[in-house]
């Protein structure tokens, strides 16, 4: 999927929604070094996630728990306040939307759904 038809996308499905405005505001003055940044965050977020769940650690772990907090924390610093309740609708789309779960799991099998039950059960915990 090309950066327009993502865009695109996400104007349909969240175009009217307070965190995509603060998200299009926040990211229009954006430099390829800030989207860069952005992006090596997550993707060590994706690492801490990897950490936990090859070491056998259940998505309830402390460790797992840092890393749905460092996922949750990075987008706020980046895009939109990120909220509890947000970032479990996040995770039930990174394993109901197959482009999503094929990033996570092309990553580490199982991926998705593990980055999916830290999330709910961190949002569990916070709430």
């Amino acid at each position: 999927m090309s950066q327009a038809e993502y865009e695109r996308e996400a104007k349909e499905r969240w175009g009217d929604s307070d965190a995509y405005s603060e998200s299009a505001h926040r990211t229009k003055n954006y430099t390829a070094e800030d989207f860069a940044l952005a992006k090596k965050r997550a993707a060590e977020v994706v690492v801490e996630f990897i950490d936990a769940m090859s070491a056998g650690l259940p998505p309830d772990s402390p460790q797992a728990a840092a890393a749905a907090e460092a996922h949750r924390q990075n987008i706020t610093d980046w895009y939109y306040e990120c909220t509890y309740e947000i970032h479990a609708g996040l995770a039930l789309m990174y394993v109901s939307d197959s482009r999503f779960r094929e990033h996570y799991d092309s990553q580490y099998e199982g991926l998705a759904q593990y980055v999916h039950d830290a999330i709910i059960a961190n949002a569990i915990d916070k709430s």
